[in-house]
């Protein structure tokens, strides 16, 4: 596990870069070897999501999943999840890093989905003490995700998520595909119905349908 107080260049999904003042906000990166598929080497992310969303809501805070690895509490952004592997011609991964950022003290202002942050919205705690929840929690739920596999998982993500069952907006890299947000599939790809079709999406910004 790499903490670091601050970063130059932190990235989040698709290469866009990420908040990083120093001494603020918690940047972390897990460096994990998972005995599981190499194929499923990807639902690391959903159960460092599932860990994250437990941390807050112990505390009373209103937390979800926006998918695919956006933590939102109050419905604003308040961290995010990164996945980077190497499967080594393997069967299962040679490694996995699961990158994490949350906002403790600090958010960026202008961004295109809101920003928040644990500070900003009344909840007193420090890098160290969500560094060491997170931690236990993630331990709990990696555990849980070997021992019993990605059912318990997935049922626990889709009750922290955002927007199931609602209209929604996914932006992909060369178009935009709108329609209801029907489920997550067995290695955590968004499916969404639009009409009579339904669309299985791997990679793709989710934004919630205004009134």
């Amino acid at each position: 596990m790499v903490v670091a107080d601050s970063q130059t260049a932190g990235l989040g999904r698709a290469g866009k870069s990420w908040f990083s003042p120093p001494g603020v906000n918690l940047y972390l990166s897990v460096i994990l070897r998972p005995p599981v598929p190499a194929r499923e080497a990807t639902l690391v992310s959903l159960v460092g999501a599932v860990a994250t969303t437990e941390v807050m809501r112990n505390e009373g805070a209103l937390a979800f999943i926006k998918w695919p690895n956006d933590i939102l509490l109050n419905s604003e952004k308040v961290g995010g999840l990164l996945l980077e592997s190497e499967t080594g011609g393997g069967k299962t991964p040679a490694w996995v890093i699961m990158g994490l950022g949350i906002n403790v003290a600090q958010h960026p202002a202008s961004v295109e989905f809101p920003a928040t942050s644990l500070k900003a919205s009344a909840w007193a705690v420090s890098v160290v003490d969500c560094l060491e929840a997170f931690c236990r929690h993630f331990m709990t739920w990696t555990n849980t995700w070997l021992d019993q596999g990605f059912r318990p998982i997935r049922k626990n993500w889709l009750w922290r998520c955002k927007g199931i069952g609602d209209k929604i907006e996914v932006r992909l890299a060369n178009k935009t595909v709108k329609g209801v947000f029907k489920d997550i599939d067995q290695d955590g790809a968004l499916l969404l119905k639009t009409g009579k079709r339904e669309h299985r999406i791997t990679a793709g910004d989710v934004f919630f349908a205004t009134a």
